[in-house]
């Protein structure tokens, strides 16, 4: 992850949601209804604990721990009462069988070994539970309007005039990134194990129309530029 970029940035991160707090709740909705089961949930890379915090306030789903490599991050999320270890996603170790649902919203394009992290999180489960990955997919609208303003290292630049929302995402958490497709996550779990996969997805409109309303999440992964996939470990191995 961009451990630097995301120190220097927390601040800058949360204002970006709370400008666009329709985008912001089409997300949580979707995380919503992918932790509805509830149990025993870990957060890796819960940022600064905003979407935990409002599922805890207005959903009643309760995320304790979490993992987040950015100190300045984890500070603001501990503010939020979650209790939160730094590292990476994967490099620390977690309990084996500890977690009933273990979740990455967000986060999956900042870390630089994905399959490593999810291995681990495959070991971390228990029985039967569930892994919940949320991310831009790089074939969505999102995902392909990020990586050109990546490639330009600018929002200000002539491809990109009127093209994108009104409130950007910082081009600094941009440059960061690695978004991948959503049939490279899915290789990625079904290798590490995970079977019976799930598909949720939010944020269906173009970019520069997805902040006009709140959207309820719907099944699939075809048309999101926030897409959620679930997968679970074998209750007999």
């Amino acid at each position: 992850m961009g451990k630097d970029s995301f120190d220097q940035y927390a601040q800058k991160y949360d204002a970006w949601f709370l400008e666009n707090t329709n985008v912001l709740y089409s997300e949580v909705k979707l995380v919503a209804h992918c932790l509805r089961e509830g149990g025993n949930i870990l957060s890796i890379g819960c940022g600064s604990g905003l979407f935990e915090m409002i599922l805890e306030k207005e959903f009643g789903i309760v995320i304790k721990d979490g993992i987040e490599p950015s100190e300045d991050m984890a500070e603001i999320a501990r503010k939020r009462g979650l209790s939160v270890e730094i590292g990476t996603a994967e490099d620390t170790n977690i309990e084996a069988g500890k977690y009933d649902i273990i979740l990455y919203n967000g986060c999956p394009s900042y870390i630089t070994n994905l399959e490593q992290s999810i291995n681990k999180s495959y070991e971390a489960l228990r029985k039967g539970g569930k892994i919940v990955l949320i991310d831009i997919p790089k074939e969505s609208s999102y995902g392909l309007l990020y990586n050109l303003a990546k490639a330009t290292g600018t929002w200000d630049h002539a491809l990109l005039e009127d093209v994108y929302p009104r409130n950007p995402y910082p081009i600094e958490l941009v440059c960061q990134s690695n978004w991948r497709t959503t049939a490279e996550k899915v290789s990625l779990l079904e290798k590490a194990g995970f079977s019976d996969l799930e598909f949720a997805q939010t944020l269906t409109r173009h970019p520069v129309y997805t902040n006009d309303s709140v959207e309820e999440p719907v099944e699939g992964y075809d048309k999101g530029d926030y897409v959620a996939i679930c997968g679970y470990k074998a209750i007999e191995n």
